[in-house]
């Protein structure tokens, strides 16, 4: 029989679901509480798990990674007192069901549960074991799981693909992986770098060319679209695309035909569509700088890669596999790297992202040489610089600001040490300076990224690492 778990802190609510569970004939169980609910998540097996976002011990959308982790995970329902579009965005993002706004009517919660059910049936017999080759490819990070998942369902079909993510989050990786996994494995994986095409070889480049088609033109060339017959064709850079050739190559997706420069017959080519981009190819439409049939054309299934500032616990992971690598490489016995040297990596916002830190290692692991520890000393000094920085304004802003009246007043510098580690100690002081920008800016989420510095992607990440909601 099939199964219901309700977390809320409402017990009306709570007897409302069970109470619809009973008519549609499933079995159900509740939880008052975040913390009695996982527990009971981790004894038993659901289907459907009603979640409130609001819970006296915590936020709920801060424990759907761990929900989503459990073996076979249920399908969550979000359920809330006050609608929040960026919480919903992020909801949606980790990969609820729906987001449900209280009160709700008994109607529609039915069909969204009929609905998830349907869908979770209908995975569970469609589903097959998928064990993924993961070459190259090192995280630890809850949130590229969703990644990971989305990379072996691409795998399975030869649907376009579109990556996206900023420059240097690994989407060329990532666009090899779907290829390694899938059927055509074994075909080439052919990169067309669009931001290197000029106007004048662009056709010739992609389509090839017959003997004689234009000056130069002393033999036969065969195009990369050609090269790609039988695997798939990798557009690295798709925003920059020229958009005279875009109609073109849209046809050619189209049809999956295309005529070599100087030729008179067309030839074919069944080759697999990835491409990546750092743009915002939305916008780019918007302003008519890149055309709307072919941004949908492309993105049949949209993988969207987060920045490394929003995945910090894979910069130990990374450092580790890279430094191993460089070792390898420059043929020297395995380097160490001291606490104080993580703390900097894992300080910096890497607005290179993986790239950067891959750049920034190679030059700390030269400038040791052969010592045996790589120490922060070793790391390139504007780097240092930027972390120092950064740090020193923070703590400026906090002593500048105005204490807020009562229990609400965060004072950081004062803060007792105790025995704690300095792991502990840091993470205390993030809660802290996080409750202080709530308590003194409520629902202003604008006025809290400006002041703390962070992104808005990365200042809700913090709010759920550390159980954290903006207040109702």
């Amino acid at each position: 029989m099939k199964s219901v778990c309700i977390i809320d802190d409402d017990p009306e609510v709570r007897d409302t679901i069970e109470s619809l569970a009973r008519r549609m004939r499933l079995t159900s169980d509740a939880a008052g509480n975040l913390t009695a609910g996982l527990e009971l998540l981790s004894r038993e097996s659901f289907d459907v798990v009603f979640l409130d976002v609001r819970l006296p011990d915590g936020n709920g959308l801060a424990a759907l990674p761990e929900i989503k982790r459990l073996p076979d995970a249920p399908e969550v329902i979000i359920l809330t007192g006050m609608g929040d579009p960026d919480g919903a965005e992020l909801a949606i993002q980790e990969g609820v069901w729906d987001y449900l706004v209280k009160p709700s009517p008994i109607k529609q919660m039915m069909l969204t549960l009929q609905r998830a059910l349907r869908y979770r049936e209908e995975r569970r017999c469609d589903k097959a074991p998928v064990s993924l080759s993961l070459a190259g490819c090192v995280t630890a990070s809850p949130r590229m799981q969703p990644c990971l998942d989305q990379v072996a369902h691409a795998a399975w079909s030869s649907a376009a693909v579109l990556v996206t993510g900023e420059t240097g989050t690994g989407k060329e990786l990532f666009s090899r992986l779907i290829h390694a996994n899938s059927s055509r494995a074994k075909a080439p994986f052919v990169t067309v770098d669009c931001a290197s095409l000029t106007e004048t070889l662009v056709e010739s480049t992609l389509f090839g060319h017959k003997k004689g088609a234009f000056t130069g033109a002393d033999a036969d060339r065969v195009g990369l679209v050609q090269l790609a017959d039988g695997g798939t064709l990798f557009l690295d850079e798709v925003g920059e695309m020229p958009m005279s050739l875009q109609k073109t190559f849209l046809r050619v997706l189209h049809e999956k035909t295309f005529r070599p420069v100087g030729a008179v017959a067309e030839a074919k080519s069944d080759f697999r569509l990835i491409a990546a981009t750092n743009r915002d190819l939305e916008a780019q439409v918007e302003a008519g700088q890149f055309r709307r049939d072919l941004y949908f054309r492309l993105k049949t299934i949209e993988l969207r890669l987060p920045p490394l500032r929003d995945r910090p616990e894979d910069v130990k992971p990374l450092t580790l596999s890279v430094v191993d690598a460089l070792c390898s490489q420059y043929a020297l016995p395995p380097k160490g790297f001291d606490a104080e040297f993580l703390s900097v990596l894992e300080a910096y916002d890497w607005p290179g992202n993986v790239r950067e830190l891959r750049n920034v290692l190679e030059r700390a692991f030269l400038a040791a040489g052969r010592e045996k520890t790589l120490y922060s000393m070793h790391l390139p000094r504007d780097l240092r610089i930027k972390v120092a920085k950064s740090s020193l304004e923070r703590g400026q802003q906090l002593s500048e600001r105005p204490a807020a009246a009562g229990p609400e007043r965060v004072e950081l510098a004062g803060a007792p040490i105790g025995r704690r580690t300095l792991k502990d100690y840091k993470e205390a002081m993030e809660r802290r300076y996080l409750e202080g920008l709530l308590a003194e800016h409520g629902r202003d989420v604008a006025a809290m990224v400006d002041i703390s510095g962070l992104s808005r992607s990365h200042f809700y990440a913090l709010l759920k690492k550390n159980n954290l909601a903006i207040p109702d």
